[in-house]
């Protein structure tokens, strides 16, 4: 074979040897087994909670051995038909299979991605809290257009999106917004997004037309689930409730079902706020925002870990105001930067449309290289 399919083809086969080795295979074949048993019980779901995470442990090892058992059979095929193909001197044929080992090269690299999400809450689900900097209508604005970005990412990998809670801006725009994507692996991609965003452009609100920027935070933290215990101190939290705001008619409630938990976590400066409106029942949505305080907490904690181990320091610590993780610049040039990993493009409307994966990939890969240097 020519020397680049040769290449294409050991990558795959080193990728299909590390997904292999990860997943422990003999390990999870018989465990797929013992689930696939299981919820074949007639008193499986006696327990809904319980039954949801078993299912979900089954689908995602039924998915990895259904990956790697294709790519194998894919790549053998290919390699076959290649050999078949420069035996009889069909150069259209051997470029269309070079093209499908390119594009199973690309969906294993993706593969090898995902196999090193092994946080203790990289498979949950995920929240998003949005903020604007200062700048009033501007910012807000920016806020607006990063849940619309991140709700239509979400969309395209197959994530359901739920609004929390979400504050209309005074003109246009949001004051604050919460997302919860639902999905395997949604805080595990998100994480990398967490911190400043900076947008430059000229101001639809600006009747000169100048040039601005604006800015704002993005906080990314995980769904908690029963496996992860978190500790919080009930005496410290405050509860009030309010009526939930919307954009009028059947949207504005006439109760107070909206609820805001405010939290005095020992040891840091700022009391933790979590709040959720997004359904009629205040019960409901007192449940909702206990939830996001757990999994605020969580995150919390988790950082402090990582910091003691001096892990992923820089990236945790450097999330704040002033410190930026990527650049939108819409004017005077296109331009999306990623500050961290310095990867760019000039097509920003795919980028505010939701095409975050290069972003995120890139950004994670980076994560894992830390870690591996810190246990090295």
């Amino acid at each position: 074979m020519r020397a680049d399919i040769q290449t294409l083809s050991d990558e795959i086969q080193q990728a299909v040897g590390l997904l292999r080795r990860r997943l422990d295979w003999d390990t999870a074949q018989k465990r797929l087994d013992e689930l696939n048993a299981r919820s074949e019980d007639p008193d499986f779901w006696n327990d809904p909670q319980k039954a949801q995470s078993l299912m979900r442990e089954r689908n995602r090892l039924d998915d990895a051995i259904k990956l790697i058992n294709e790519a194998e059979t894919e790549l053998a095929d290919t390699v076959e038909l290649l050999e078949l193909a420069e035996m009889e001197g069909d150069d259209s044929l051997v470029e269309d299979a070079a093209s499908g080992l390119t594009a199973l090269s690309e969906r294993m690299k993706r593969a090898e991605l995902e196999a090193l999400l092994s946080g203790e809450a990289d498979g949950n689900d995920s929240y998003i809290e949005i903020h604007p900097g200062a700048g009033g209508t501007e910012a807000q604005d920016w806020a607006s257009m990063l849940s619309r970005m991140y709700s239509r990412w979400a969309s395209a990998h197959g994530y359901k999106v739920e609004v929390i809670e979400e504050q209309a801006g005074d003109e246009a725009g949001l004051k604050s917004a919460t997302l919860l994507v639902k999905g395997e692996n949604a805080y595990g991609w998100l994480k990398t997004e967490a911190g400043v965003h900076r947008l430059v452009r000229i101001s639809p609100y600006d009747s000169s037309a100048r040039r601005h920027t604006s800015f704002a935070s993005v906080w990314v933290y995980p769904l908690i689930d029963d496996n992860i215990e978190v500790e919080i101190d009930e005496g410290k939290v405050r509860t009030d409730t309010y009526r939930a705001s919307g954009a009028g008619g059947q949207h504005v409630n006439t109760t107070d079902s909206a609820v805001r938990l405010t939290y005095d976590m020992p040891g840091q400066e700022r009391p933790i706020v979590v709040q959720c409106q997004n359904e009629r029942s205040q019960h409901k949505n007192r449940a909702s925002a206990w939830d996001m305080l757990r999994a605020r907490v969580y995150e919390i904690q988790l950082q402090e870990r990582e910091a003691a181990a001096q892990a992923e320091a820089d990236s945790k610590t450097d999330i704040g105001w002033g410190h930026q993780i990527r650049s939108y610049i819409l004017q005077p040039y296109q331009m999306v930067k990623d500050l961290r990993t310095e990867v760019e493009t000039s097509n920003t409307g795919a980028v505010l449309d939701g095409d975050l994966d290069a972003f995120m990939a890139a950004a994670l890969a980076a994560r894992v290289g830390g870690d591996d240097e810190a246990e090295a």
